[in-house]
């Protein structure tokens, strides 16, 4: 279709109708004010009906396709043997590659099998960058993390287009170090939530695949958001571009042993995981063990229709039309703000905008919940529920309980997929830039409140 010359690019449309509407309402802002000091200044703690643009996540927070909710009533309720389970570990199969499925109730629980059965005390576990849920199974397992991601994903404003990317060289010097033998896997994400959502390579991805087959190392991915990451690929590495999202999708799947999956994102639905295995002793194990975690390894803790919805999903998620229209809505948003001069992380990666915290408020340290700070003010001016990724995400030393201070202190705009309209966009956007033009009065926040384990869901705070 030819460019008009008045226009710098044609628009385009979301690749659905809508069917059925929920209401939302706009709060005053007295209303917000008293909502977010009730909540401890922690946006997790608020209730949804206080919410106007919900941007928490985009974890079981996806519309269903009218596919999907047909299939819901087709959910066979047996205990043992559901045909729902056979059509999921069919769809697993087909467009992941993998040989074994275990479903699970969520991807936390992929990851909690996965950690019991591989890591044992003293073991090392090298990944592209940490995610919360994954280290404390991982930590809680006996294993130390250690981050292996090339330096850039620590950089917010480079525009490397490949972030998620492993260190060859920082792998080789683990493995030097520690010896093959005290790292169980290697945990590779694809996309990197904590760097920005920026995906890997399929060239670094095969190099990582090489480097562990000489040393007999076997690769696990989180392939939560592994379809987004496929369109990366397709978009910006050489020789993809002419290759379908499913083709990109198997091929990458290929270099991993396995996989822990949180259905919640890229497969569309509002609960259901997976954990997918290559090896067939390691695939006894794990489904002996989700009997003990989760539920029969035909259900793994699911309805029949959970499952249903989640093959569905599969299918619908690696349609170009769908993937193209998901990812660009997220990168108006951005487009939005780097137009305006707002600090976000670069390039705009493929589940979320986020916001350089550290560049809004330069005048708050760390300890002053910089992130935590703007989440709060960000609801305060217009309703919009965003998430902190910064150092109250990072936690504390496990060893140690020094507190982590990251390099990265952001706040996660996170688009649940096919929910919003561009109309919603506009209003965060402008929500944003109302906030930046304020941010020389912000102030920072004290902890009162820290939970033990993963404490960004529950901490509460109050204002400095």
């Amino acid at each position: 279709m030819k460019t008009h010359p008045r226009f710098e690019r044609r628009s385009w449309a979301e690749p659905w109708k809508v069917k059925i509407v929920e209401p939302i309402k706009m709060t005053s802002r007295a209303d917000r004010e008293r909502a977010i000091a009730e909540a401890g200044y922690n946006t997790f703690l608020l209730r949804s009906e206080d919410v106007y643009i919900d941007l928490l996540t985009d974890s079981g927070t996806n519309a269903m396709s009218d596919r999907q909710w047909a299939g819901m009533m087709l959910g066979d309720e047996a205990y043992a043997g559901s045909r729902n389970f056979y059509n999921l570990e069919r769809a697993v199969r087909e467009y992941y590659g993998y040989r074994h499925v275990v479903p699970t109730h969520q991807g936390r629980g992929a990851e909690h099998i996965l950690s019991q059965m591989l890591i044992r005390q003293g073991d090392y576990v090298p990944g592209n960058m940490y995610f919360t849920t994954t280290r404390h199974h991982q930590e809680l397992a006996g294993g130390t993390f250690v981050d292996i991601v090339i330096p850039e994903a620590h950089e917010p404003a480079n525009e490397h287009p490949f972030k998620g990317n492993i260190d060859l060289g920082a792998l080789e010097r683990l493995i030097a170090q520690v010896g093959a033998r005290k790292i169980p896997y290697i945990c590779l994400a694809a996309t990197v939530n904590m760097a920005g959502g920026q995906p890997i390579s399929m060239a670094n991805t095969r190099a990582v695949r090489e480097l562990a087959l000489h040393h007999g190392i076997p690769i696990f991915l989180d392939g939560t958001r592994a379809v987004e990451n496929a369109y990366f690929i397709q978009q910006r590495e050489e020789g993809y571009g002419g290759k379908s999202i499913a083709a990109i999708l198997k091929e990458f799947c290929s270099y991993t042993d396995g996989c822990t999956m949180s259905g919640k994102k890229d497969a569309l639905v509002n609960i259901g995981g997976w954990l997918a295995l290559n090896d067939d002793k390691l695939f006894e194990e794990a489904r002996n063990l989700v009997v003990v975690y989760e539920g029969l390894h035909t259900y793994g803790g699911l309805a029949g229709r959970d499952m249903e919805a989640m093959a569905i999903g599969i299918a619908e998620s690696v349609q170009q039309d769908h993937i193209r229209a998901r990812i660009g809505q997220v990168e108006y948003l951005g487009r939005k703000l780097i137009d305006w001069g707002i600090p976000i992380v670069r390039p705009i990666g493929g589940h979320a905008v986020y916001l350089d915290a550290k560049a809004f408020y330069p005048h708050l340290t760390q300890d002053q919940f910089p992130a935590q700070a703007l989440a709060a003010e960000l609801y305060i001016d217009s309703g919009v529920r965003a998430m902190e990724r910064g150092i109250v995400s990072a936690g504390r030393d496990k060893a140690t309980g020094a507190q982590r201070y990251p390099k990265l202190e952001l706040v996660r705009l996170t688009i649940p997929r096919r929910v919003y309209t561009q109309a919603h966009m506009d209003v965060t956007a402008e929500s944003v830039a109302e906030v930046y033009d304020g941010r020389e009065a912000a102030r920072g926040l004290t902890m009162v409140y820290e939970p033990r384990y993963l404490r960004f869901f529950q901490a509460r705070f109050e204002r400095a």
